[in-house]
């Protein structure tokens, strides 16, 4: 594992520690990826029960509760479908916070629409849910990486309230 995104699994551990909160994820092409960082912490089952690993469109609708329709319409690579992972996932969990990623990692998949590397993001918090899109660039490696990446800082500034970068 990356040194940097370890560095940032033990700050969101100790901070959601210090808080008495959990944390969840529900992740489609990182794969578990952030499942992954956050457990490389020892102890990280103070702070963390489960994560959802929904690659598939009926994964996210079985486990997530996230609506045909809103997959349908919109794609699983949108803001609404990672706005209703992010609630299920955090539902399911009974976890304070939460992160849900999906997006085309590659090197296929991608459209004039959403080309590889578009990742939609989206964090719950007891303030609320904040959504966000990136272009990440590099091989399908690179694209996770990244994702996995954005998704610790975000997390740990939404626990915090402080920025990491």
């Amino acid at each position: 594992m990356h040194s940097e995104i370890y560095h940032l699994s033990e700050q969101l551990g100790r901070a959601l520690w210090q808080k008495s909160a959990k944390v969840t994820s529900a992740e489609s092409c990182t794969g578990g990826g952030v499942a992954q960082a956050i457990t490389a912490v020892a102890g990280s089952s103070a702070w963390f029960e489960r994560s959802f690993v929904t690659y598939a469109n009926r994964a996210k609708q079985e486990m997530l509760g996230v609506d045909a329709a809103l997959l349908e319409e919109h794609g699983a690579v949108s803001e609404p479908v990672v706005i209703s992972m992010v609630k299920g996932a955090a539902r399911f969990a009974d976890a304070d916070y939460a992160v849900a990623i999906s997006g085309i990692a590659g090197p296929d998949g991608g459209s004039e629409d959403k080309p590889v590397g578009t990742v939609w993001f989206a964090w719950r918090s007891p303030n609320g849910v904040v959504a966000r899109k990136y272009l990440l660039s590099g091989d399908r490696h690179a694209v996770r990486e990244q994702a996995v990446k954005i998704s610790l800082q975000e997390l740990l500034h939404q626990v915090t309230g402080c920025n990491t970068v």
